[in-house]
């Protein structure tokens, strides 16, 4: 069903990889996010909190880097160390924190001048643009459908929900997590189906799409989309409603003994902020899209 309009769609989605170092360990952590192009000149969608993890970083750096430096200065004598645990509970560096943020668009543009984030002021939306690029590596751009999507509709999204890259690395030598040019640097594309089942509105407006299926992490940012690679939305959470009927401690037979079990039940449903709200946004910033073939600026 969804063939010819994931192979439409995938030319111009791609990753957004992140990772996470853990202070004290150093471990690192890989993550993924996905974003979208919307024109030929470097405009891509994502939600807004994949997004935040580009100022994030950013932060992140020169609060560690900060650290760093009082801790260079502390004497190397016996209070060494407990004045490094205060200075560690002045940064709020406990074991398992998080001191360092790196990420990397994937496969996107080349050249260029860093890029620019734009915030929606109230729903989970973003977009950024690629500044002064030479070229673009994408291929092709999203069509946004005219209409709304209507109840019982079937409907796919497309992300990046499994971290399998691992081109990265903590780096001793710089005390530094870093993406390297090596190993693994992609993660495979993953399509999730889901029927329309509800609209989620608010005070103001309808602003998002409720899917019978979840979303899964890594495919927020993503587009929803129909069997003809219509975008109609943008995914950005998963919801897990109580159901009731849960079945607590029953006793029942597993093998040759009796056991007690439990059953929670929930379901849980993707949400996709709706193709009006991106459309509102994007002519609010001045950006060339397209809507059911017809080229729309402002």
């Amino acid at each position: 069903m969804f063939v010819n309009a994931i192979e439409n769609v995938a030319g111009y989605t791609r990753a957004f990889h992140i990772i996470r170092r853990r202070y004290g360990d150093n471990a690192v952590f890989p993550d993924c996010g996905t974003l979208f192009f919307v024109n030929d000149h470097g405009y891509a969608l994502t939600a807004k909190h994949i997004a935040a993890a580009i100022p994030a970083a950013d932060q992140m750096e020169k609060k560690y880097k900060a650290f760093c430096e009082e801790r260079r200065l502390l004497k190397r004598d016996a209070s060494f160390r407990f004045e490094e645990k205060l200075l560690e509970k002045k940064h709020g560096y406990t074991k398992d924190a998080i001191c360092q943020l790196r990420n990397t668009f994937v496969d996107c543009v080349e050249g260029g001048n860093g890029f620019t984030c734009t915030f929606h002021p109230k729903y989970d939306l973003a977009l950024i643009r690629f500044n002064e690029i030479s070229a673009i590596r994408y291929h092709g751009h999203a069509v946004f459908a005219k209409d709304a999507p209507k109840q019982g509709q079937m409907l796919c999204r497309l992300g990046f929900p499994f971290p399998e890259y691992n081109n990265f690395r903590y780096n001793e030598q710089l005390d530094s997590i870093e993406f390297y040019k090596g190993g693994v640097p992609v993660s495979p594309r993953f399509p999730m189906e889901g029927m329309v089942t509800r609209f989620l509105r608010d005070e103001e407006r309808f602003f998002g799409i409720e899917l019978s299926t979840p979303g899964l992490p890594g495919q927020s940012g993503g587009p929803l989309f129909d069997q003809n690679g219509l975008i109609y939305g943008l995914q950005f959470s998963t919801k897990i409603i109580h159901m009731g009927g849960d079945i607590v401690d029953k006793e029942i037979l597993i093998g040759n003994s009796q056991q007690k079990v439990s059953d929670y039940g929930f379901i849980r449903l993707g949400q996709c902020i709706h193709v009006d709200v991106i459309r509102d946004f994007l002519r609010t910033n001045g950006v060339e899209f397209f809507e059911d073939s017809a080229q729309c600026t402002i």
